[in-house]
């Protein structure tokens, strides 16, 4: 019996003393990293994977949640692709629907993080990059106004587009019943709302409001609703606007926003609409003024940073983009299912140049 409660203790001892080592070992390491990724999203993620695959010390900072854009999508928000086509790092995407939604999403990634041990700090904005390349030093704030620095060879841009709102800079835009993200439908009920825009995301937020009780109205500066929503939400938000269940004024522009009224211009003069809230779902762009403070050139007029388009590495040595920011405004050529892969091409390009010793 001596002898057993020895050999626990053993076991458990010896346990706890490899913990501790390990964690003393970390601590010692400190905020030193071969690769800084800022963005945790999906791209993000998988620049992170592959740098790790490759034998480099990574971590993430982004400053909302794990995949914040994706968060903040719709509630109830169904994919316009397959799941496998949203896979990162070879980890299977199991859904029971042909088009996985939100959670399941949200689930996903989460389960990619804690399996690859992704190193992610979020909450953490970044507010200052400097030194050069192999030497870099990033700050960050946390959202308790904390300064957190982290040294690091090599940078990756990923911050995507989706929190950055294309405004209409009109009278009343900054009014607290305009929004630019739509998240779910119910409390618009029995509420006037008009929508600006006729991309996917207007059409589906356009739809579900009108089946759960608002009276919808779109604008839209072109003539119809915009060729490339997706097929099958096409004919659905046309048949509804012919029945006259939504309103839509095309070749139409927003004047002005009222605490209860919208002034529009129409091709037969002004009008003025009674309405309790405004959708202005105009799309969004890259973060164009982080960018360039990065020292980072920007094309004109699609600002699209200048980089390698093999290896994605910006004109600032040590610096690479990765995701949506590579297409500057046409943020409809990049989406989870192809920039995925520039972090393997990233990561080629880094064991080519660099020896994985950071932080050893």
């Amino acid at each position: 019996m001596v002898f057993f409660l020895w050999i626990l203790n053993f076991v458990l001892f010896g346990r706890h003393t490899r913990h501790c080592r390990m964690k003393v070992s970390m601590d010692h390491k400190g905020d030193h990293f071969d690769v800084l990724v800022i963005g945790a999203g999906p791209t993000g993620m998988a620049c992170a994977i592959e740098a790790q695959r490759a034998g480099f010390s990574a971590v993430l900072v982004d400053k909302g949640c794990l995949v914040n854009s994706l968060f903040h999508y719709p509630a109830h928000m169904t994919f316009f692709t397959t799941p496998e086509l949203l896979e990162i790092g070879d980890l299977p995407f199991n859904s029971a629907n042909q088009k996985p939604n939100r959670a399941e999403a949200l689930e996903y990634y989460r389960n990619v993080a804690q399996h690859y041990r992704l190193d992610v700090r979020q909450y953490q904005r970044v507010v200052s990059v400097t030194g050069y390349d192999s030497a870099f030093k990033v700050q960050t704030q946390d959202r308790n106004n904390h300064a957190h620095e982290y040294a690091t060879r090599k940078i990756v841009v990923a911050t995507g587009y989706y929190d950055r709102p294309n405004y209409m800079e009109i009278p009343g835009e900054d009014l607290p019943k305009v929004m630019h993200y739509y998240k779910e439908p119910h409390p618009y009920f029995d509420m006037d709302v008009l929508i600006v825009g006729a991309k996917n995301s207007a059409a589906i937020a356009a739809l579900e409001l009108w089946r759960r009780g608002a009276r919808v109205t779109m604008v839209h500066r072109g003539p119809a609703i915009h060729g490339n929503v997706k097929y099958w939400i096409k004919p659905d938000i046309e048949n509804r606007i012919k029945n006259g269940e939504v309103k839509a004024r095309f070749n139409t522009s927003v004047l002005e926003i009222k605490p209860d009224s919208v002034r529009i211009k129409t091709p037969e003069g002004e009008e003025t609409l009674k309405n309790d809230f405004v959708f202005a779902l105009t799309g969004y762009h890259p973060d164009y003024e982080f960018l360039q403070a990065l020292g980072i050139e920007l094309t004109r007029p699609e600002m699209k940073p200048v980089c390698d388009p093999q290896t994605f590495e910006s004109n600032v040595p040590g610096i690479y983009v990765a995701g949506c920011v590579v297409a500057g405004s046409r943020t409809s050529e990049i989406f989870i299912e192809n920039g995925r892969f520039h972090g393997k091409q990233i990561a080629e390009d880094l064991q080519k140049r660099l020896h994985p010793a950071a932080a050893r």
